[in-house]
């Protein structure tokens, strides 16, 4: 037998508890399994990485569609599938990912809380400029490759802690990604809810069977924010109901009390939506005639005039058909003013968030559905057909497509972002955005 097969094959057999110690440190919980904060036992390697024990015993075929997706992506804002570990014995799976020590959720909250105690720690400007361009920059390789998120939220939004790539966002959860083609194909009669109801854009609460790439800026222009002022924007109560329509008429509603109705020249397609005639039974103009994205984000203090405002405008357009796309939003005047965006978020100052905590099975403290302490939720185990489904043909054009990015068309982008000191080099210089022809 060859010798590098054979060495391949038993680093492949290797058990996740004989290269791992987790045992007793796990840190985040839901209905895809458990994550466990995880060390190398042999000692050269002292990072910690975020071990995901799977939830049920072997691999589903949407299972394996999504890990083979994860194993295409590469991008510095995009998380990395390190390693896939299957347990013989149990017919666990493990899949192994670096460790993120924080996520947006917990960052807003943090401030959120603090807001709420009448202390003065407020999210730096230069920090949450560098936390929107950097989820751009990974949506932007995202779509760039044909690959709609379709989940984005605050929760899935990691960010690094301490160590070479500190300060680095990491979009992470990619369980209901799906490849799409150009032209498009309807895809709502397949899986028609997707993504948490607080960032689900109006044409999905539509029932839109050809929604697009600006769903997912709709989600970005929420959590955007929510950065800016520690609540979420579209805030319903029932935010996690599951439902076999995509008609949600208490998130509409929310939406229309923060953004009021759109009338024809706001969203001329509107019309079309296949809810659209509920919707009109439903509801009055006249009650939201008074509302406004300006109203709402004064009353958080945030200046209208400001160049933050007039990107969320953009960002939260009604009309899909009128909304940014990610490297349009990169290129806006907000991220070419001081303070710029920087690869380390936290550039200048420690870090003053809290490090994620161990739990046990009996803890129920801040694990809560979606907003678990999640290290990557990314492979879900999920039988229905929404599952992302990547092809050999979709593989190679993945590749490809990598293969295809040039230095000119990084300059076109007009974005620069500041410089780290020299031992992070290889990271600032995949930072940029990547245009894929």
């Amino acid at each position: 037998m060859d010798a590098e097969f054979k060495a391949q094959l038993d680093q492949e057999r290797t058990k996740v508890e004989d290269a791992f110690d987790f045992l007793g440190c796990k840190v985040g919980r839901g209905t895809y399994g458990h994550v466990y904060k995880a060390k190398k036992k042999d000692g050269n390697d002292t990072r910690d990485y975020a071990l995901k024990q799977i939830e049920g015993a072997g691999l589903s075929t949407s299972a394996c569609r999504e890990i083979s997706l994860l194993r295409e992506l590469k991008h510095v804002n995009v998380i990395t599938l390190q390693r896939v570990f299957l347990s013989h014995a149990d017919r666990r799976v493990y899949l192994l990912f670096d460790f993120a020590e924080h996520d947006l959720w917990h960052i807003i909250k943090f401030h959120r809380s603090a807001k709420q105690n009448k202390k003065t720690v407020a999210c730096a400007r230069g920090m949450v400029k560098s936390l929107l361009y950097q989820v751009l920059a990974g949506i932007h390789y995202l779509h760039a490759n044909w690959i709609l998120h379709r989940d984005l939220k605050p929760a899935n939004i990691l960010v690094m802690g301490e160590g070479i790539e500190r300060g680095r966002v990491k979009i992470a959860d990619m369980g209901f990604a799906r490849l799409f083609n150009s032209p498009l194909k309807p895809m709502a009669d397949l899986d028609p809810v997707v993504v948490t109801f607080w960032y689900r854009a109006p044409e999905l609460l539509l029932g839109a069977r050809h929604y697009t790439k600006a769903i997912d800026i709709w989600a970005i222009g929420c959590i955007f924010a929510e950065l800016l002022t520690y609540e979420p924007i579209f805030h319903c109560k029932q935010e996690d109901i599951k439902t076999s329509t995509p008609y949600h008429h208490d998130q509409l509603d929310r939406i229309f009390s923060v953004m009021s109705f759109p009338i024809d020249k706001d969203w001329e397609d509107m019309k079309k939506m296949p809810e659209y005639a509920r919707l009109s039974k439903e509801f009055k103009k006249s009650n939201y005639a008074n509302c406004s994205l300006n109203k709402y984000m004064e009353k958080h203090n945030v200046r209208s005039d400001s160049r933050a405002f007039q990107l969320l405008v953009r960002l939260l357009t009604i009309d899909p058909t009128k909304r940014l796309n990610a490297l349009e939003a990169m290129n806006d005047p907000y991220f070419k003013e001081d303070p710029r965006p920087t690869e380390d978020v936290f550039e200048g100052q420690p870090i003053p968030y809290p490090k994620r905590e161990f739990i046990t099975d009996d803890d129920s403290s801040d694990v809560t559905g979606a907003h678990v302490s999640k290290i990557e939720s990314t492979i879900m185990v999920k039988t229905e057909a929404s599952s992302v489904v990547l092809t050999q043909q979709h593989s190679s054009h993945l590749n490809h497509s990598q293969q295809s990015i040039t230095t000119q068309q990084q300059q076109q982008q007009n974005v620069h972002i500041k410089q780290q000191p020299q031992q992070h080099n290889n990271i600032v210089q995949q930072a940029h955005p990547q245009q894929v022809s």
